[in-house]
């Protein structure tokens, strides 16, 4: 697991106070593993961090498309979310935006899925209009924790099926 912080991958060096970036190497094809991110049946058993559940109303996986959800907090606390999609390349990139109550800042992301050897590096950058927004969702929302504990949950989920 590895979560870079603002300021420490030199490649983005441009937007990295901008930006969250977790990579995780999963033991799985990056066909498969693509399939659990985009298919909604798969991805009602896995998104969101530990405790929390999703009801997907719509997930239309595809540029244009639109994937509609809410996450059920172990509070009791409903967050809904959209996602419009901008980019689908099967099986290597997602590129879509985020956004959430108005609230939430809405955000660009980018998911990779590199095939290493029949293992996946899967790679999720959040690129967050200011550096205040990526810090308010980091400190206020714990996305970074969020984040991790999502792909925990990816990972769990690919190994038990």
């Amino acid at each position: 697991m590895t979560t870079t912080s603002a300021g420490t991958d030199p490649s983005a060096s441009a937007t990295a106070d901008r930006e969250i970036v977790i990579t995780r190497l999963i033991d799985t094809p990056r066909e498969r593993v693509f399939e659990a991110w985009t298919d909604p049946a798969q991805v009602k058993a896995w998104w969101g961090p530990t405790g929390f559940t999703t009801t997907i109303h719509e997930m239309d996986v595809r540029p244009g498309g639109t994937w509609r959800f809410i996450m059920h907090g172990p509070d009791g606390v409903d967050y809904p979310n959209w996602v419009a999609y901008h980019e689908v390349v099967r099986p290597e990139r997602l590129v879509y935006d985020h956004g959430g109550t108005r609230a939430d800042p809405e955000f660009h992301v980018t998911v990779t899925f590199a095939d290493e050897g029949g293992r996946t590096r899967l790679t999720m950058r959040s690129l967050f209009p200011t550096a205040a927004a990526r810090e308010y969702v980091v400190r206020e929302v714990r996305a970074i924790e969020g984040g991790n504990q999502t792909l925990d949950r990816l990972v769990q989920f690919l190994s038990s099926v």
